[in-house]
């Protein structure tokens, strides 16, 4: 089978395994993932048909919504990928993408490197950044039916792995615990110069936030 049919059959699995995934982590943000990934891929030396199915399969079954299970997501894509007669060390590298792409908290240190897996996840990154990273951190945050914003509950750096899965805090925490770490964990030039930009437009957006909830503007 060739790249450019496997490609398409693996957008086609994607879409029919998310159509009712949250608006945050369905097509759409595999779709962005994916375009960004290949657009950051362009400066990199990188096995791009490896970069494409990484991104397109990163978000198959994210843990979060399976009770926690970190290894659904690489099950499914393996399984996908065997069924279309895919080489092993293919297989084996995308699955080692989804098992280390995630911002896991906890300071949880990271397995696996590769040139790959940095494209992928500078790309997921940058999708939590950015107006996309608001609309999808409050889009999150009303599924999970947290608070918008409480000043008396701080933010939490130094929660457990397992403390940051299972947190509910404030949305607005969620900007501090996670988002804006994200600037200085881009893998790529491509990556951190887009993360430059995303950063300043949520710090711009959190400067309003604060105005418009102490009725200042």
């Amino acid at each position: 089978m060739d790249k450019e049919t496997v490609i398409q059959k693996t957008i086609d699995f994607t879409k029919a395994t998310l159509s009712n995934a949250e608006g945050g982590h369905d097509w759409w943000h595999v779709y962005r993932v994916w375009k960004l990934s290949k657009h950051i891929a362009q400066t990199e030396n990188v096995n791009n048909f490896v970069v494409e199915l990484g991104a397109l399969l990163h978000d198959i079954a994210d843990s979060k919504f399976h009770d926690g299970d970190e290894m659904i997501g690489p099950r499914k894509a393996r399984g996908f990928l065997t069924s279309l007669s895919i080489e092993e060390e293919i297989i084996t590298h995308g699955e080692n993408i989804i098992s280390n792409i995630s911002f896991k908290g906890g300071n949880t240190t990271q397995k696996f490197k590769s040139p790959e897996l940095d494209v992928v996840q500078d790309a997921d990154r940058l999708d939590a950044m950015g107006a996309i990273g608001v609309a999808r951190t409050f889009n999150y945050g009303g599924y999970r039916g947290n608070e918008m914003y409480n000043p008396e509950i701080k933010p939490n750096f130094n929660m457990t792995r397992k403390e940051y899965k299972n947190s509910n805090a404030p949305t607005i925490n969620h900007f501090y615990e996670k988002l804006f770490l994200l600037k200085d964990r881009m893998n790529t030039n491509t990556g951190k110069s887009i993360a430059e930009h995303r950063h300043r437009f949520m710090e711009q957006f959190l400067e309003e936030f604060y105005n418009e909830w102490n009725g200042q503007s």
